[in-house]
């Protein structure tokens, strides 16, 4: 698949060869049925990080974000730590809508990989709409899925 096909840099698509470098286990095919509902967790938690998002709620955010996260936008230059991720959203509504489709969610042990489409209105005009796609790695602790790490790319059309 040539990188005009999938509408991802070349630095993007090194990025996700480099995270299955270092934890082969995301690499490994997920297994089609999920007996445990651990998919279905995580759809939940992918549901209140968009309400999240969509009211800046920075509260909401620091339970669900790891200490580790690394928060890539889809200009390929951006990338957040948690505290920047957090202070980017909290207390501010950036969005008119956000919409997150295409949803699939893959379970590997303790990692999920969850691929997306974010559609948003955005507040600010100059921006007009964000139509990306997302794959996120959330990591389970315990009991609990938290975001490890995420990275989006543009659209082609």
């Amino acid at each position: 698949m040539s990188k005009t096909q999938i509408g991802c840099s070349r630095r993007t698509m090194l990025a996700a060869v480099g995270a299955a470098a270092v934890m082969p286990e995301l690499a490994a095919p997920a297994d089609a049925a999920d007996p445990s509902g651990e998919a279905a967790d995580v759809a939940a938690i992918l549901e209140m990080l968009r309400m999240a998002i969509l009211t800046g709620d920075g509260k909401a955010l620091g339970t669900l974000v790891h200490e580790q996260l690394i928060y890539g936008h889809s200009d390929g230059h951006l990338v957040q730590t948690k505290t920047e991720f957090i202070e980017n959203l909290a207390g501010k509504i950036s969005y008119k809508s956000l919409v997150f489709s295409d949803r699939t969610v893959e379970v590997v042990g303790n990692n999920a990989v969850v691929r997306h489409t974010w559609d948003s209105v955005n507040m600010n005009d100059n921006i007009g709409r964000s139509y990306i796609k997302v794959m996120q790695v959330w990591r389970k602790e315990g009991e609990t899925w938290k975001l490890l790490a995420r990275q989006s790319c543009p659209i082609k059309s």
